[in-house]
This record gives C-alpha cells, sequence and structure tokens, in this order.
C-alpha cells in the first residue's frame, strides 16, 4: 500500500468480557450462610448439653445414631442380631435371636459361633451397666437417687470379679449395735441399694468384714461378728424384695482384709456388696 493511499486503516479491538464483577456474585453468600447453619447448630448442642439430664442426652444421642433400630425390640431386618435391638431385655449383651446372655434360647445355640465372638461386646455391656449403677448409687449423672448423709457411707469400684459396692461406718455413724443389730443407716443403705440393683440382673455376693479387735481379748471375735453381719445385711436385702436366688453366696472375711493402714480403724467395719460378671 502506497504512502498516498486513501483507505483507513483496519483497527481490530479486542475486549475481555467479564461474567460478573465483585458486587454481584453470590458464592460468599452460600458460604456465610453454612457458617450461620453450622455455629446455630453449634449453640443448640452448647444448650441442649446446659439443660438436659444425662437419661435425656443419651435418649437424644441414641434417636440420632443410625445403628439403633427404629423398633425398640425389632427393626426388620435379617442381619446376625435378626433385626433385633441391642437396647432390648434391659439392654443385655444379645447372643441370638430373642435370646441374652441371661436368658438363652434353643435358636440361639445353634450360633456358638456368634456368641463366643461376642464374649467382648459382652464385657463392654457389662461395664456400662456398672457404670449405670455407680452414677445412680454416687450421684455422677447428676440424678443422685441417695441423700448425701447417705452417700458419705459408699464407695464403689469395678474388679476383675464385677461391681463392688462397699458399705462402711465412721465413728460417728455406725452400721452395727450390740455386734450385729443393723442400725437405720444400713436399713436406709440396704434400701437403696436393692432399688438401685433393679437396673441389673447380675448376681449378688455379700461380704461382711471387721475391724482387728483389741488383743487383751481372749478370744477373737471377728470371724463370728462378720460372718453375723454379713447374713443380717443379706437378710435385709430379702425384706426389700430382693429375690433369694440373685444372693449367690455370702462370706465372712474377719479382719483379714483391712481397708485402711490402721486394722483397728472403724472404718475397716463394712459390707461390701458385689454385682458379679
Amino acid at each position: 500500500m502506497g504512502a498516498d493511499s486513501n483507505v483507513a486503516p483496519v483497527i481490530i479491538k479486542r475486549k475481555k468480557v467479564v461474567s460478573g464483577d465483585g458486587h454481584h456474585g453470590g458464592a460468599w453468600k452460600v458460604a456465610y450462610a453454612d457458617f450461620v447453619t453450622a455455629m446455630m447448630a453449634f449453640f443448640m448442642l452448647m444448650w441442649l448439653l446446659n439443660a438436659t439430664t444425662e437419661k435425656q442426652r443419651k435418649g437424644i444421642a441414641d434417636y440420632f445414631s443410625p445403628t439403633i433400630a427404629v423398633a425398640r425390640v425389632s427393626g426388620g431386618g435379617d442381619g446376625s442380631l435378626g433385626g433385633s435391638s441391642v437396647f432390648s431385655e434391659n439392654t443385655l449383651p444379645r447372643v441370638g435371636t430373642g435370646a441374652t446372655s441371661m436368658r438363652p434360647t434353643e435358636s440361639s445355640a445353634a450360633r456358638g459361633a456368634f456368641a463366643q465372638g461376642s464374649s467382648e461386646n459382652e464385657g463392654a455391656a457389662e461395664d456400662e451397666s456398672f457404670e449405670m449403677l455407680e452414677e445412680l448409687l454416687m450421684g455422677r449423672g447428676g440424678e443422685s437417687m441417695v441423700a448425701d448423709e447417705l452417700m458419705r457411707h459408699i464407695e464403689t469400684r469395678v474388679t476383675d470379679e464385677g461391681l463392688v459396692v462397699e458399705l462402711f461406718e465412721t465413728n460417728e455413724a455406725r452400721l452395727f449395735t450390740n455386734g450385729a443389730e443393723p442400725t437405720q443407716l444400713l436399713i436406709d443403705l440396704a434400701a437403696v441399694l436393692a432399688d438401685a440393683a433393679r437396673v441389673v440382673t447380675n448376681a449378688i455376693a455379700v461380704e461382711g468384714h471387721t475391724a482387728t479387735y483389741p488383743v487383751v481379748l481372749a478370744d477373737n471375735p471377728s470371724w463370728d461378728v462378720s460372718a453375723t453381719r454379713a447374713g443380717a445385711f443379706r437378710d435385709l436385702l430379702f425384706a426389700t424384695g430382693m429375690p433369694a436366688s440373685r444372693v449367690q453366696r455370702v462370706a465372712a472375711h474377719a479382719d483379714r482384709e483391712p481397708s485402711q493402714t490402721n486394722r483397728m480403724d472403724m472404718r475397716n467395719n463394712r459390707i461390701e456388696v458385689i454385682f458379679l460378671r
């Protein structure tokens, strides 16, 4: 093209097109809405933890748990549990359809492999039952069934044998008078223990312990006294309505297993009730 050409030059202008700008984008609104929803759920959780009891919180947790059957006894499934909920029959571990370790059925006997493999689950379920019983007796769940003056005489611990509930006396409050006559304190403790024992089905052992008597005595009465006291407490449990079949043994230990370093300490005078595994 010559310098004297009158043809206008062609100019190409490229324009970058933006679909939207910062004032009209909506992605941040979605993220903010999710954040607000999460915060609302968090504050509702905090409120529920503060405004509900231990039993209510357990019920709420069970409601949202996908592993719990819709019906309390059966969810209609056909798996290893036959659709049965682990919460049927007082949360006892199951060893087959319609049976528990305490009440096996003929149909569950054919599931020997399942029953043997569930020993660990049974132990965990039993420990959970013991924990629930401890909470009832010690008031750890905020719903104590024991008055403060009685709770001072109760101590619990879990051993290989089972849950040990220790009822002990002090210099200010005795469990027995005249050797083996139960006081009102022990009668009240027996009523509380029998009431709490209804939440489990474990067999029970009653054991009597005494403090060491002075050596100046001609005869050591600790064996006879501990045996008589254990028998008296067993009778108190029967008087509250506890079935005699639940008491598996009654034992006397005299002063052979003191709980205090000072063997003559009144704290060694105690009754131990063991919920056997």
